[in-house]
């Protein structure tokens, strides 16, 4: 690899292996596999999943659905709740290709209602307990509000309950995970019930959270639809909660060493918040922006390196601390495979990224939406 500034590494083999085995167990359960685009958002990377029988997405935005639209995507769900003052990008997106949106309002429903030109699919986001977005699932009468608002559209057709179990983030076990997935499983079914009693007939639900999908081996329902995201890359957040292994983690950050101090046993890399983000966690009473891990052959990566982290991050400056004898060994000029915390926010900072074998793989942009 021919590295001279930070750049996104992607194990592309890797890649695509973990993209079969969510959509083989997606098949087995016979739910439909709507990946979320987001944590890689390109359009390069998305090929990699059309031999898998994918053809729904999932996005965060108005401006990545228009880019994906644009990639020959044409089932697009924007997990988002409904942007009132995009209402004309979502016409317009609503014309040229299936487009799912979420509400967790009457005044959101009663808007699409009177605003939307076009066929538009929606769903009513549900929570579970995140405590983000979406109706709390004890308020049963603001959800049938908002079912019967979106039936009386001309141009709305409700097509299930959707929720993101966000909370799963915070687990620590896989007893934790099967606890929230569970209960996230019970009470979308109460929800659909309780819709189907009041003659909403049919509706599928969603979930979507990536620590849930990656370790439940068998989706039963009521749930007919995953959205995970996350699992095609991981991270440290990940494996942290116990979503994946370090082996299974796919993306890195290339950052050259620009500085060092031997006597402190630090390194400096060019690759500070403008490339790993400012995404850390807190292990033994230190704050970790990411691991370091050294470049193998060309073609693949070491384990991260014992005790061995990046300690801090100005805009493009990265502090790493480590062992002496680790910090004595590089020399300035080398490359150092930074894992990243959160993969999303990291690749959210760079507009292209590598393959092992060189190839360039382009990436959404909001800049140039």
């Amino acid at each position: 690899m021919l590295i001279k500034k930070p750049t996104v590494i992607v194990d592309k083999r890797l890649t695509v292996h973990k993209i079969e085995r969510m959509a083989k167990k997606a098949k087995s359960s016979s739910v439909r596999f709507r990946p979320h685009f987001k944590t890689h958002h390109s359009a390069d990377i998305g090929e990699w999943f059309r031999p898998f029988d994918v053809s729904n997405i999932a996005v965060s935005s108005v401006g990545m659905a228009k880019y994906f639209a644009s990639h020959g995507w044409n089932d697009i769900m924007i997990c988002i709740p409904a942007n009132l003052l995009e209402i004309d990008e979502l016409n317009q997106l609503s014309k040229e290709v299936a487009l799912h949106v979420l509400v967790d309002s009457v005044e959101t429903s009663k808007f699409l209602c009177e605003k939307i030109k076009h066929d538009t699919k929606v769903w009513i986001e549900i929570d579970v307990g995140y405590r983000r977005t979406g109706v709390p699932t004890e308020r049963m009468d603001q959800i049938l509000k908002i079912a019967k608002h979106i039936q009386n559209g001309q141009n709305l057709s409700l097509i299930g309950v959707i929720t993101h179990a966000g909370h799963s983030y915070h687990a620590r076990s896989l007893h934790e995970i099967r606890s929230i997935y569970t209960e996230t499983t019970s009470r979308m079914k109460i929800v659909q019930e309780t819709l189907s009693s009041a003659g909403f007939q049919d509706l599928e639900v969603s979930i979507g959270d990536t620590p849930t999908c990656s370790l439940i081996e068998k989706f039963e329902a009521p749930i007919s639809e995953i959205r995970p995201g996350n699992f095609v890359f991981y991270d440290l957040t990940q494996l942290n909660i116990g979503s994946c292994q370090e082996n299974e983690i796919s993306m890195t950050v290339a950052c050259p060493v620009i500085s060092k101090a031997a006597e402190r046993n630090e390194l400096v890399i060019y690759g500070g918040g403008a490339s790993l983000s400012k995404e850390h966690y807190v292990s033994d009473r230190q704050t970790v922006y990411g691991l370091v891990a050294l470049p193998e052959d060309g073609k693949k990566r070491t384990h991260a390196v014992n005790d061995t982290f990046v300690a801090s991050v100005s805009q493009e400056h990265g502090k790493i601390i480590g062992p002496s004898e680790f910090v004595n060994d590089i020399k300035i000029g080398d490359v150092l495979m930074i894992l990243p915390v959160h993969a999303c926010q990291t690749t959210l900072l760079h507009k292209e990224y590598q393959t092992y074998a060189e190839e360039i793989l382009t990436a959404y942009q909001p800049s140039i939406s």
